[in-house]
């Protein structure tokens, strides 16, 4: 089975930007179709963006569409997050995932194995 470790969360001002990073050891995250969800505080885990296993198709969350960029590069192993134009309600954790289904796009429950996330703060 793979892990993953999500890096590069942290604190930023309303309107920056954030470029998060899942590594993915154990097996090849080439395998996988993956997916980024968020969780803010007293709130249930959301979707954010999915990519394909060759990062040919990509599908995003209402709310971020054309302010965040989900990309992967197979060869070091790593899927990322590019977090533009950021508002204080992008304030979450934020979780990759991985799933052994082509097609897992939004839903939670068809990710098979998660990362412990990592903590973004927008500040108005």
């Amino acid at each position: 089975q793979v892990q993953l470790v999500e890096s590069g969360g942290g604190l930023v001002q309303a309107g920056g930007s954030l470029r998060l990073s899942c590594a993915a050891s154990g097996r090849p995250v080439g395998s996988y179709a993956m997916g980024w969800f968020r969780q803010a505080s007293g709130k249930e885990r959301e979707f954010v963006a999915h990519i394909s296993r060759s990062g040919d198709n990509t599908y995003y969350a209402d709310s971020v569409k054309g302010r965040f960029t989900i990309s992967r590069d197979n060869a070091k192993n790593t899927v990322y997050l590019q977090l533009n134009s950021l508002k204080p309600e992008d304030t979450a954790v934020y979780y990759c995932a991985a799933s052994n289904r082509p097609l897992a796009l939004g839903s939670v429950s068809r990710y098979d194995y998660w990362g412990q996330g990592t903590q973004v703060t927008v500040s108005s």
